[in-house]
């Protein structure tokens, strides 16, 4: 059979069904064995990795009338004698698997009589037993892969259930099964022969054929053409999933019903037409725009099957022939639809004009040279069928399909299947339940009905303005989830609220610091003395004052001073360096700064006017005590804050009064704030967080206490104070309160807290890292509470109470809805609004919204854009380049940083994504995951993290611990252990202070196997990687092993160790180290079976 093997390269096709005939004519009686077709392997492959993920293909038929079992039961033995596929069974021999058939037998169909039940419960019985069948596994080792029974409801009532395993059939075949079964039928209930011609070959004839045909060069040039037409589109689409990948996926499914209507059928059949294509392509190139809508992605990688029968000889038979064809669209531009359109067409036709390669071998190929992972690729298919299902057909019987919606395995992540009906095209999309819910699967194809009418209606329009979304969707986006148009604009600025407050308690504590205290009427009379000061300095509406204090009751009396002299601050935080603080000082405009004398020599660059809050000032509480006239009003500057800025220089950012005042009239409404609170400025006075902070506790009356330095960066001393001055509100960045709750876990003392509300902000808020607290804080007191906002939209947007079942229902970082004087929009980058539950910038606009950037009108224009979607005349938006989605509900999640995402290897990676893999390690506490470059511009990542336990095991751990859970381009290339995370003085994480590893000098770490098992499948993996040296923690895929070689690995395993581990064990454990260590337990396990003991 293998001589002229390379004879049949270039044969035509008359050529290759005479070498059929002939491979047919030489084969003996007696051969029982034979290849696998490359279809058939790439799924008994899939198979073993993930058994029972292949679907079985089934039909349930409800038969009414005068049933001859006899002949029905005939009519499936000669089917099955004809095709030797549906006795056919797959084995391993020498690691290689192989098609065994067995000798035609007579059928059996089982029949199950429910006439024993009363007659209302035989159809609910019938139902039940056929879901029960059709999830039944099949035993592809063994058999039967053609399972057929009967139920009799009455003598006139029958229900057939037929179900084959893909591996020996597919949907051609199940068309060519039905016609078979109404033909032989009619013949045998009439008491004639079987009327069906030969088959002129065999299904293991093709396998046979098509292994000699898919010779080396063959292979290598079709290759070639796929790899260069794929090549640079390697990335993973990020389909907007419902759910966080979980550890280990599953391969349920479920099937979502779906139906374009006649007339849009038509419609799109009218334009393929006119544009020289078919209904596939259009088709084709409206879910690619979806796609493309939906993730921001250029490039989209579809797949779709062919029937592969391309020769006549095989169109009557019964096997799996199909084949996969990755389409690739390349969508960068703004194109039009037709443009699209135009690119699927040939995209389409080049691909058919390669199909014969098989896809496996593809995968193979791609995994080899473009290190493209699986999911890449075949991720989303596409059908559309040339015919529907044909149904059955009985001689003289009524048959209608019986039970249609099933749950079924999805080894894709969405499988849209349609077909030209009498009511349009109807099908369904099938997708997997551990990722996408049913309302989501349903919205997503309503998007893509719309786009569809939309392209009909107009094909020269632009895709990225094609609509997604009805009517009634926008007005609940635009409205409902915006009705935000309430006025809270206050008629005072915030230090004239403050000296009400001085009216009415005078000598309650308005600010504490260390053992010093000023009561309101202190500070007020003190702030009004400097007040009075700067006013003569020409201070007035819109001066800029710098301030330049370390935390002390007098940083605390400058702020004040400065805004009842009716300037505005520019808080300059003593930490930062010295360059930073004079370019922000020159670029303020600063005559007059307010500082100390130890901060002097910093400042020496400085020639304005400086005052010493601790040395020059002097407190006459008879002079110019009472309270200055300010001039400043609401649309006045209240503060400006630097912030990082992309080309290296802060940008300041400026705020009026009444951006704040706003803030925390709309907020009380939900904190009921008032004199009994006690609050703490825990954050530096140049990072908003602190304006809240601050002028939250004095706008109602209540006390500040102003946490030293070097105890915010203490967290148990940060706790004790806490306790000690009985703080009811907390405000925290997560990485902050997660390092105060590791200190009350430490704590040797647990101290009674008087906190009402603990408020997030400045970071995504990880739910799962608030799982110790709950732990010990379980009724909610304090009530936790996440808040979303910028520097530009003064502190806070967005309000959402965190629950304790958050932490096991909520995915993601939930910031809730925005404040009732804002509006909140998520657009893509041409502005338009995205669906729910699909990723897009997070817009800002309404009352909170800064001026703009400080001498940067440029800057401003580009950041802070014109309202496509306001009423009011002027009204913006600002573009936050924060990443968030709608919930079904109207609830944003926060997704991080639209620069958050990265590419490593053409891969593009959410750093989110990784870090949450990572904090499920039971021995993490906190991580952090950076992409850095080495010297040669490779990006690799650097996963840091913090650990629960010293002892815990090191990197090569870690990384197999991931491999299980990431695919490979995700893990990270290098992990470096920290004591904790380094904090800036606003408590976010400082990702400067990180120490970046030496990429271009480290080593793999290699850990020679030491046990004997270790030992012994070392060999085993450098016999069939062919490689000398193996390593503990070195991972058999990224040495190169592939499916087939795994397939060898584990026969050889099972030889060795007498076990019978499948294949999906070497892909679960991928290292040496973690597949030994499952050796080694099965071992126990067999030595501990009391089956073995006996």
């Amino acid at each position: 059979m293998t001589k002229n093997f390379s004879s049949t390269a270039n044969l035509t096709t008359q050529e290759q069904r005479a070498r059929l005939l002939e491979l047919l004519a030489k084969k003996e009686s007696d051969v029982r064995l034979a290849p696998l077709s490359f279809s058939q392997e790439r799924f008994w492959l899939e198979e073993q990795i993930n058994p029972g993920s292949i679907n079985g293909l089934s039909l349930t038929v409800r038969i009414t009338g005068q049933l001859n079992v006899t002949a029905l039961e005939q009519s499936f033995t000669e089917i099955v004698r004809r095709h030797e596929m549906l006795r056919t069974t797959f084995v391993l021999v020498n690691g290689q698997p192989m098609q065994s058939i067995k000798p035609a037998q007579p059928m059996q169909l089982p029949v199950s009589s429910l006439e024993h039940l009363p007659a209302t419960m035989r159809e609910a019985e019938a139902r039940r037993i056929v879901r029960a069948e059709l999830t039944q596994p099949f035993d592809i080792v063994h058999g039967p892969l053609l399972r057929t029974s009967l139920l009799q409801l009455d003598t006139t009532d029958h229900v057939l259930i037929l179900i084959t395993q893909h591996l020996v059939s597919d949907a051609w075949s199940l068309g060519n099964l039905i016609q078979e079964l109404g033909v032989l039928y009619e013949a045998f209930s009439k008491d004639r022969p079987s009327p069906l011609p030969p088959l002129p070959l065999q299904y293991a004839d093709f396998a046979r054929w098509q292994r000699e045909k898919m010779q080396e060069e063959v292979l290598e040039r079709e290759i070639a053409y796929w790899v260069k037409q794929l090549s640079g589109s390697s990335g993973v689409l990020a389909l907007p999933y419902d759910r966080p990948r979980p550890i280990k996926r599953t391969t349920l499914g479920a099937r979502e019903p779906v139906k374009l209507p006649l007339l849009l059928r038509e419609q799109l059949k009218a334009l393929a037409q006119q544009e020289d294509c078919t209904l596939f392509m259009v088709l084709l190139a409206g879910l690619q725009i979806l796609l493309h809508r939906y993730t921001g992605q250029a490039n989209i990688n579809l797949c779709t099957v062919v029937a592969n029968r391309t020769i006549n000889d095989v169109e009557r038979l019964i096997g799996l022939f199909l084949n996969t064809l990755v389409l690739r669209a390349d969508l960068e531009g703004n194109l039009t639809f037709t443009e699209v359109l135009q690119q699927a067409r040939r995209t389409t036709l080049e691909a058919y004009d390669h199909q014969t390669i098989p896809f496996q071998k593809l995968l193979e190929a791609l995994q080899a040279q473009l290190k493209f992972e699986r999911a890449s690729l075949f991720q989303v298919l596409l059908i559309l069928q040339n015919v529907p299902n044909p149904d059955i057909k009985l001689s003289e019987l009524n048959c209608q399909r019986f039970v249609r919606e099933m749950d079924f395995q999805s080894d894709v992540e969405l499988l849209l299947s349609l077909v030209e009906t009498p009511e349009g095209l109807t099908g369904f999309l099938q997708y997997p339940t551990d990722l996408f819910d049913a309302s989501t699967i349903q919205r997503l194809f309503g998007r893509y009905q719309i786009l569809l009418q939309a392209v009909v209606d107009n094909p020269r329009q632009r895709i990225g303005v094609l609509p997604l979304l009805t009517e009634p969707e926008r007005r609940q986006i635009l409205t409902d989830w915006n009705n935000t148009d309430i006025n809270y604009l206050q008629e005072r600025c915030l230090h004239e609220l403050f000296e009400d407050q001085v009216k009415r308690r005078p000598e309650a504590v308005a600010v504490v610091f260390e053992q010093h205290h000023l009561t309101y009427r202190e500070l007020n009379q003190r702030a009004n003395q400097l007040a009075h000061q700067l006013q003569l300095l020409g201070i007035g509406p819109d001066s800029l004052v710098g301030i330049c204090l370390e935390r002390s009751l007098e940083m605390i009396l400058g702020v004040l001073g400065v805004l009842k002299a009716g300037g505005a601050y520019v808080p300059l935080d003593p930490q930062a360096p010295p360059e930073r603080l004079v370019y922000m000082l020159a670029d303020a405009g600063i005559a007059v700064l307010l500082t100390q004398q130890q901060l002097l020599d910093p400042l020496a660059e400085f020639s304005g006017q400086r005052i010493c809050l601790d040395v020059d000032q002097e407190f006459d509480l008879g002079e110019h005590s009472q309270n200055p006239t300010s001039q400043a009003t609401l649309d006045n500057l209240m503060y400006v804050i630097y912030t990082s800025g992309s080309t290296g220089n802060p940008k300041g950012v400026m705020v009026s009064h009444a951006n704040v005042a706003r803030l925390l009239a709309a907020a009380q409404a939900w904190y009921h704030f008032d004199e009994q609170d006690i609050w703490t400025l825990f954050h530096s006075y140049a990072f908003d967080f602190s304006i809240w902070e601050l002028w939250g506790a004095w706008r109602y009356g209540g006390r500040v206490i102003i946490v030293p330095y070097w105890v915010s960066r203490m967290p148990e001393t940060f706790y004790e104070l806490l306790a000690n001055e009985q703080v009811t509100i907390l405000n925290q960045t997560p990485s902050a309160f997660s390092q105060l709750i590791l200190a009350e876990e430490r704590a040797a003392t647990q101290h009674p807290l008087a906190l009402r509300s603990v408020i997030f902000g400045g970071e995504a808020l990880a739910l799962q890292s608030l799982r110790p607290w709950y732990s010990r804080h379980p009724l909610q007191k304090p009530q936790l509470v996440n808040m979303y906002g910028i520097t530009e939209t003064t502190v806070h947007v967005t309000y959402r109470p965190v629950e304790l079942d958050d932490l096991e229902n909520v995915p993601g970082s939930m910031i809730g809805r925005p404040i009732p004087d804002l509006q909140v929009y998520i657009l893509d980058r041409l502005l338009q609004l995205v669906p729910i539950g699909v990723p897009g910038e997070i817009y800002v606009g309404g009352a909170g919204l800064a001026r703009g950037y400080l001498n940067r009108a440029d800057l401003t224009a580009e950041r802070f854009i014109p309202n496509p979607f306001g009423t009011r005349s002027g009204a913006r938006l600002y573009k936050t380049g924060d990443l968030g989605r709608y919930n079904i509900s109207g609830d944003i999640e926060y997704l991080g940083r639209s620069d958050f995402q990265v590419k490593v290897r053409g891969f593009r990676i959410e750093l989110g994504e990784v870090e949450t893999a990572l904090r499920r390690h039971p021995a993490i506490r906190e991580t952090v995951v950076l992409a850095r470059e080495d010297r040669s511009g490779d990006k690799q990542l650097i996963a840091y993290i913090v650990l629960n336990d010293e002892a815990a095991d090191g990197s090569g751990e870690m990384r197999s611990f991931l491999q299980g859970r990431l695919p490979p381009y995700m893990i990270p290339a290098t992990f470096v252990k920290l004591d904790a995370l380094p904090l800036t003085s606003n408590g976010k994480l400082d990702q400067r202070a990180l120490p970046a590893p030496d990429l271009d000098t480290r080593e793999k770490e290699y850990i020679p196997p030491e046990t004997p098992v270790e030992k012994k499948l070392a060999d085993i993996w450098a016999q069939v990687l062919q490689r000398e040296k193996i390593g503990l923690y070195d991972n058999f895929l990224e040495l190169g092993g592939h499916s087939l070689l795994a397939t060898q690995v584990i026969f050889r395993v099972n030889q060795v160790f007498h076990l019978n581990l499948t294949l999906r064990s070497l892909f679960e454990e991928p290292t040496l180290a973690g597949l030994a260590l499952l050796i080694e337990e099965r071992v126990l396990e067999e030595i501990d079976s009391p089956t073995k003991r006996e």
